[in-house]
């Protein structure tokens, strides 16, 4: 069997990988302070739960990007080094569709 050749990748390209996972640390936080916000410090008229469930459905999503970003950055480090095809992620869809998701309760959840 074939070894695959290791290599270091242009420091370019390393320092593009690590801004995109920044990135998706600060989409985390940002999430997080929206849910800290919903839950604890913006005075909306909201019923509880429709509030706890953006609140909640907010800060889980931060936790799910907070931990998919090191996961994704892994992989694209490697598949760089490795010389091979760049791997797909499906971080932005699942962010985009939990984040319709949360916006359609916001939309409609206060008007139940």
């Amino acid at each position: 069997m074939k070894s695959r050749q290791v290599r270091e990748p242009d420091y370019r390209f390393t320092l593009a990988n690590e801004r995109t996972f920044l990135a998706w640390m600060r989409t985390a936080l940002a999430l997080l302070a929206g849910g800290v916000a919903v839950l604890y410090l913006v005075p909306l008229d909201w019923g509880g739960p429709v509030r706890l469930l953006v609140g909640l459905c907010l800060t889980i999503l931060a936790l799910v990007v907070a931990c998919w970003a090191p996961l994704r950055w892994t992989r694209v480090q490697r598949a760089m080094r490795r010389e091979e095809p760049l791997p797909t992620s499906l971080l932005p869809l699942f962010t985009t569709v939990a984040l319709a998701g949360v916006i359609l309760v916001v939309l409609v959840g206060p008007l139940l």
